[in-house]
């Protein structure tokens, strides 16, 4: 068979992702602060944006134009214009006018937390002059970890320093009078010990369970402990209880200080009455108009290379705001989805959350069910049960008895609370808590009752008897 060339005519469906699209997609999917973040870049690369004047409500400001500029406009056809004016700027609320603004006081503002190497550091020239041991010290505070754990043999130590083992011993000891209580040591049990110890506690049987008997403590094995011990089960119960006063990682509340994510709702459910209203907190959002110097340059400009550089930055700005407003429309349209579906949650908390699929809200609000993901993405939304992710109203549920289906939230809700009402001398296991469910009419194994539990942080039956 002898290989041919030829020409084909033939229709192709596919989809073509222009930068405008990609950049719609970007600002849908991005939560709020993001957004700013994503905005303040935009407004450094493109020359046409510029922060909009609070007393001009509107993005593109009305000009007077030339009569010779009406043909350069139908040549470029620039429909972004004509957008604007026939809309009302949905996308954004003007923000009130601060009067007599005052300075920030320095009171307020808080000052960075010093790290655990920093704390200790500190504490150590604090209490000793010595070069020495100075130098041994602070060799030893570099190898602790985050949780407060010397990672460091001595030996190695005492080798690496070229020091007396005796004096490096000497050291460490100095540092576990340190604050916290229980840093630097070397194993969890040394740790409880030193807070034994720095609390002053005198209690044998509770250094002998630390010593020798925290994995079985772990496990719940009292009775066995009880045996091997010779006491009774209520006094390893005591202990217990006593050991969960204590911090097995003592340097964690230094680590990752700086880190603490604050949480800025995207949306703002408001009850007014027997109502919800839906605000779109973009507070935080500068608020972005076309430059009109620039826009003049365009209508002056006889170079067509020139032109269709202006043209190209004027249209993007333009295609920016009109990006912003789309996603806060589609914001307002997904949450109000969302108070229709979810009424029970929102009025009476987690027991009453429905479950919910994309496919069910993007019917609704006629969008695609991407669109709908991109748009709950990585966003919060504040309501009178707590600030949620919008991912937590979509859950998966379990089909009832009465054919009706329960979220796995609501009855992650009510096994909290069912555990939280046992007997503590008689825990319920995994297989009552599924028969209470049963009766409930909600049918669910006993594998995910463990699965739940897990999720939730409840130890099983055996860690929650109590004696």
């Amino acid at each position: 068979m002898r290989a041919s060339y030829g020409l084909n005519v033939e229709q192709v469906q596919k989809l073509v992702m222009t930068p405008e699209l990609r950049q719609a997609i970007t600002v849908l999917q991005l939560p709020a602060l993001e957004l700013s973040l994503y905005i303040e870049q935009q407004l450094q690369e493109n020359p046409f944006l510029e922060l909009r004047d609070e007393e001009n409500d509107h993005p593109l400001a009305d000009e007077p134009v030339a009569a010779g500029s009406q043909e350069q406009k139908r040549e470029y056809d620039l429909d972004w214009e004509e957008y604007f004016h026939d809309s009302s700027d949905l996308g954004f609320v003007r923000r009130e006018e601060e009067k007599n603004q005052q300075g920030f006081p320095y009171e307020n503002i808080a000052s960075q937390s010093p790290t655990l190497a920093e704390h200790l550091i500190f504490q150590l020239h604090l209490v000793t002059s010595d070069e020495e041991t100075r130098s041994i010290g602070e060799y030893l505070i570099g190898n602790i970890d985050g949780q407060g754990y010397l990672r460091v043999s001595l030996e190695e130590a005492a080798a690496r320093l070229g020091a007396d083992l005796a004096k490096v011993e000497e050291t460490l000891k100095l540092i576990h009078s340190f604050d916290p209580a229980g840093v630097g040591a070397r194993s969890l049990q040394e740790c409880l010990l030193i807070q034994v110890e720095q609390l002053g506690i005198e209690d044998e049987l509770l250094r002998k369970i630390i010593q020798d008997h925290l994995e079985d403590l772990a496990r719940g094995k009292l009775g066995r402990m009880s045996q091997q011990l010779g006491v009774s089960p209520r006094e390893i119960q005591r202990v217990a209880d006593l050991i969960k006063t204590l911090e097995p990682k003592p340097g964690r509340k230094y680590s990752g200080s700086d880190g603490v994510r604050h949480v800025v709702p995207d949306i703002v459910l408001e009850k007014v009455g027997n109502d919800y209203v839906i605000i779109i907190n973009d507070a935080v959002l500068p608020r972005l108009s076309i430059n009109s110097t620039y826009r003049t340059v365009l209508r002056q400009e006889n170079d067509l290379e020139t032109k269709s550089f202006v043209e190209s930055k004027l249209n993007a700005a333009a295609w920016l705001i009109r990006s912003i407003e789309q996603r806060r429309l589609t914001l307002y349209k997904v949450a109000g989805c969302l108070v229709e579906l979810q009424r029970d949650f929102l009025d009476r908390g987690i027991k009453y959350l429905k479950p919910l699929n994309l496919k069910k809200v993007a019917e609704m609000v006629g969008l695609h069910e991407s669109t709908v993901s991109r748009a709950t993405a990585n966003k919060y939304i504040q309501t009178p049960q707590g600030i949620f992710e919008m991912k937590y109203f979509f859950s998966s549920g379990l089909a009832g008895d009465n054919g009706k289906k329960t979220s796995a939230e609501s009855i992650k809700k009510m096994l909290g609370e069912l555990v939280a009402g046992e007997n503590p001398k008689e825990p319920l296991n995994d297989e009552k808590i599924a028969e209470y469910f049963r009766q409930q009419g909600i049918r669910i194994s006993r594998r995910t009752i463990a699965k739940y539990r897990s999720e939730l942080g409840i130890p099983p039956i055996r860690q929650r008897i109590r004696y």
